[in-house]
């Protein structure tokens, strides 16, 4: 069996609450051509708690730097920073993979509060 239908291991919702999934507000992108796989450096507002924090992404299939200012994405806020090239990544945005293996940015329906916290 693959690892695509394997089911996955339950965790409880004290596991759950472990990962710190935050919606923040795009303030700032740019292309990021020295990574080795296509990327762009995001900076996100999570509002005054957490703050503006960067990160890079390999979402260059579906979106532009241009497209991404303003817009609301979740991200995972309490990962340590990795770095990823001459760049630090402080949160981890997260995405979907579509048909063709490109990522889809996570993102609320309807604007929410910077910083609000994923239940």
């Amino acid at each position: 069996m693959s690892d695509e239908t394997e089911q996955p291991a339950q965790i409880t919702y004290d596991d759950f609450l472990k990962v710190d999934i935050r919606v923040g507000t795009v303030t700032q992108a740019e292309p990021y051509p020295e990574a080795r796989k296509p990327a762009i450096k995001l900076w996100i507002d999570f509002g005054p708690e957490i703050g503006v924090k960067k990160t890079s992404a390999q979402i260059t299939v579906h979106y532009t730097p241009e497209g991404l200012v303003g817009r609301q994405v979740a991200a995972v806020v309490n990962f340590p920073p990795r770095q990823i090239g001459k760049f630090m990544s402080e949160v981890l945005t997260l995405g979907f993979l579509d048909e063709q293996g490109a990522v889809v940015l996570v993102h609320p329906g309807i604007d929410v509060p910077n910083g609000g916290r994923l239940h």
